[in-house]
């Protein structure tokens, strides 16, 4: 595949994932990616056979793999409760930089009926497991349980996409704020009441 072909290609994949973040996955049509991505029009079967559900599909990897990463990042750090904030952080300024009309492609799919489609839910549903199996070998390195840590990611990623969904209706950072105050402060006493914490004299 020569570079201008596999540009193309990636082009179109990161166009699918913005207009997901801001309108939608129904709105997300191939003339859409087209227009944003300046693609030409002859290249979308040549790179996605499988048409417009194959490129959201492949946008939704590419999302998941972008915060994914910064999970993995998150992992190496000393601090767990400092890593989630950055986390928290992280979408504050996305949503004020788009002016709140970035939210997250993931939820994008999964919140709409996809009858045609039933693979993207299950794509979105896989992208969100992983996340948060990454979150939960975070805590578990810092002496949570395995059980604990599951529940606490789950927690994190419900509670950040929730805020996000708030932050963009209200126009506002308030919600996000919150969810991140309240998590912050949750994880200070799972982390001081962890196993280990308990059986130090």
């Amino acid at each position: 595949m020569s570079p201008r072909r596999s540009d193309s290609r990636d082009r179109m994949i990161r166009s699918a994932a913005a207009l997901l973040r801001e309108h939608g996955a129904s709105a997300t049509s191939i003339d859409r990616v087209l227009a944003h991505s300046g693609a030409p029009r002859g290249s979308v079967y040549h790179h996605f056979p499988g048409g417009r559900t194959q490129l959201i599909d492949e946008a939704v990897a590419l999302a998941g793999d972008f915060i994914a990463g910064l999970i993995d990042a998150a992992m190496q750090a000393d601090d767990p409760v400092r890593a989630v904030d950055a986390f928290f952080a992280l979408w504050r300024d996305r949503l004020v930089e788009s002016g709140f009309r970035a939210g997250c492609p993931i939820v994008a799919v999964a919140v709409e009926t996809n009858d045609e489609a039933p693979q993207l839910a299950r794509s979105a549903a896989t992208v969100f497991a992983r996340w948060r199996e990454a979150l939960t070998v975070l805590f578990v390195r810092h002496g949570l349980t395995e059980e604990r840590g599951r529940r606490l990611g789950a927690f994190i990623i419900a509670a950040v996409e929730g805020a996000v969904v708030m932050c963009r209706a209200e126009q506002s950072t308030a919600p996000l704020e919150a969810a991140a105050a309240e998590i912050h402060d949750l994880l200070l006493n799972a982390l001081h009441h962890r196993p280990e914490a308990g059986s130090r004299p």
